[in-house]
């Protein structure tokens, strides 16, 4: 038994008459009437009593009738579901995240993909960069945000943001009433940092950036970036931050330009060959407002 054969007798069935089920399904009546034949043989019972004037269901049709509707109220469903996965509009997505980026422009991305996407359940796992790569590889994750340079085979990326750079100096110290400051000032501060295992390319671009103004970072302390602004409010060191740590409005630190302002990038990274819709829905959302920020 064939959807179609399902069809013609619903067509039948609800209009009695093979006439005008033949003009609603726009097929001659001949055949049609042949299909149902076969259908009654298939199933080896009548489903219509026929007289000169109309058609009335038996028993067996009625019964029919009922579980051939709820089959296709089944498909129904089943296809409008399958069309809204297909465009991103249902389904899951886990996103990773750097812990600066809660609180800088990760709510605004998450409710402008709810507003696309209102049925997907979006699950958010902050995690360092490192951690994120190897959760995009592993596919424990499918969309995650890091900082740049991010180099990785079967990984694509785009830019979500560029924001300068900016040193972090406890209140009362000696630098915290300037504007801006050479970082080669810095040269013999201790610093506070995250370790480079959380984030192996953002930290070497660091070191690169402390080579060329002549000197190597004396790290006394490291911590995950979320934690540093607090260490350097202690007093521990100074630290090198995206300005959006401004956000974070933590009380015993100024924040000064660098000189030259060095800026870093903040990315949306994914599995370069992930044809997932909701991926792409995702995407789409980053990049409405990436152009609106």
């Amino acid at each position: 038994m064939e959807l179609r054969h399902l069809r013609y007798f619903v067509a039948v069935a609800e209009e009695r008459h093979f006439g005008r089920a033949a003009t609603r399904l726009r097929i001659a009546q001949p055949p049609l009437s042949r299909q149902i034949q076969a259908l009654e043989a298939e199933l080896g019972f009548a489903l219509f009593e026929r007289t000169r004037r109309q058609v009335e269901l038996t028993a067996g049709g009625a019964a029919l009738l009922e579980g051939a509707r709820r089959v296709f109220e089944a498909v129904d469903l089943a296809v409008h579901d399958a069309a809204r996965a297909s465009r991103g509009e249902s389904g899951r997505i886990v996103v990773g995240y750097l812990s600066t980026f809660a609180n800088s422009g990760l709510p605004e991305i998450v409710r402008a993909f709810r507003a696309r996407a209102a049925s997907v359940e979006v699950e958010l796992r902050e995690m360092s960069p490192q951690a994120q790569v190897e959760a995009l590889r592993a596919r424990g994750i499918d969309v995650g945000f890091v900082r740049a340079p991010l180099d990785e085979p079967g990984i694509a990326s785009e830019r979500v943001r560029s924001e300068p750079l900016v040193v972090a100096v406890p209140k009362g110290h000696a630098l915290a009433s300037r504007a801006a400051v050479d970082l080669a000032e810095l040269a013999n501060e201790p610093f506070v940092l995250f370790p480079r295992a959380r984030g192996p390319s953002y930290f070497d671009e660091l070191m690169r950036l402390c080579h060329r103004a002549g000197f190597t970072p004396r790290i006394v302390q490291e911590a995950p970036q979320l934690d540093i602004v607090s260490l350097v409010a202690a007093g521990l060191g100074v630290s090198i931050l995206p300005s959006s740590v401004r956000k974070i409005r933590r009380s015993g630190v100024s924040l000064l330009r660098i000189v030259g302002r060095p800026r870093t990038e903040l990315l949306v990274a994914w599995r370069s060959r992930d044809a997932s819709p909701v991926v792409r829905t995702f995407l789409d959302a980053v990049r409405q407002k990436s152009a609106s920020s």
